[in-house]
């Protein structure tokens, strides 16, 4: 893999992370009501998307080692 497309992945990853971050800030702050659960689980949802795609990147950049 060259150098350059894996700074794109490290440059992706940091991004998804920070996303990743912030809805987890978004979640725990929003007050629990019966009318925000459908809006928390939305975005708990989209978290757990953006976890999958940074294992994803994560496992281009590091891939398995066959012992």
């Amino acid at each position: 893999m060259l150098e350059k497309e894996k700074q794109k992945i490290y440059e992706e990853l940091e991004k998804l992370r920070l996303e990743h971050r912030d809805l987890d800030d978004a979640i725990h702050h929003i007050p629990k009501t019966l009318h925000t659960q459908l809006q928390i689980s939305r975005l708990k949802k989209h978290k757990l998307h953006l976890k999958d795609n940074i294992i994803k990147l994560e496992n281009i950049l590091i891939p398995d080692i066959i012992a």
